[in-house]
């Protein structure tokens, strides 16, 4: 498997960057696999599910995040769990945590959101998950994509666990208006669910149009992933793309 470009600034302006997308399931099973399986990506954004949200979760985050070589940057318990850790390549220019409308007996979902700069690149971020009950899902991805449209941004990079399959409306309407990374420009591996028997790609990284999409799916066989990390960390595969953001 060819590697996936290494960040850095072009000569051009424009920044080559890596973003991971990893429902982390609240940091229950080996964090310290899951560290090691964040650090091998070698990732500039982390747009995390699943993040803890519970007793002291501000801890365990920043603890995972400084095993990963990472910083915080938003969400957790304040999102019902999507967060964004970046390293310091990253200037946050600003941050909003969303909480979407609640639905009576559904788990409430949020979004993590964020500006950041890349040298003279500037990039809006959300990480998302949304729910599991098919029509509210459906809504959630339509204010998704009103939340992505209000950022004031050119380049945006979305990442998450949209809890639907390639084929379904909700997918389908999020890969309709943005790119899907993985159909973009194939790497790595596809399935994302579950980690102990990957059978089906719930979990995605969308873009705007324009970001060039250099390489992205399931960092099997990236140097430092290992498959017994990978089963250990949690019960998602991670997704991770290469991006080409343009100068602005």
């Amino acid at each position: 498997m060819e590697p996936l470009p290494n960040s850095r600034a072009e000569p051009d302006g424009s920044a080559t960057i890596r973003v991971l997308s990893y429902n982390i399931r609240s940091m229950r099973d080996d964090t310290d696999a899951l560290a090691r399986v964040i650090r091998a990506c070698a990732p500039d954004l982390v747009l995390i599910q699943e993040a803890p949200r519970f007793f002291r979760w501000r801890k365990k985050l920043a603890r995972l995040a400084h095993a990963a070589d990472l910083v915080m940057v938003t969400g957790g318990a304040t999102t019902t769990g999507p967060a964004i850790l970046s390293n310091l390549r990253a200037t946050v220019e600003r941050t909003e945590d969303v909480l979407l409308p609640p639905t009576p007996g559904l788990h409430r979902r949020g979004l993590a959101t964020a500006v950041v700069r890349f040298g003279g690149v500037r990039l809006g971020v959300i990480s998302c998950h949304l729910s599991l009950d098919k029509d509210e899902r459906y809504t959630q991805g339509g204010m998704l994509l009103d939340r992505l449209a209000a950022m004031g941004v050119t380049h945006t990079v979305v990442g998450g666990d949209v809890n639907e399959r390639p084929e379904g409306p909700t997918f389908r309407r999020l890969a309709g208006d943005l790119q899907d990374c993985h159909t973009v420009a194939r790497w790595g591996g596809t399935d994302t669910w579950t980690s102990a028997d990957p059978y089906q790609r719930i979990d995605a990284v969308f873009v705007t149009q324009g970001v060039e999409v250099l390489g992205c799916g399931v960092p099997l066989g990236a140097p430092g992933v290992t498959e017994a990390d990978l089963r250990a960390a949690t019960d998602h595969m991670p997704v991770l793309a290469a991006l080409k953001i343009p100068a602005q």
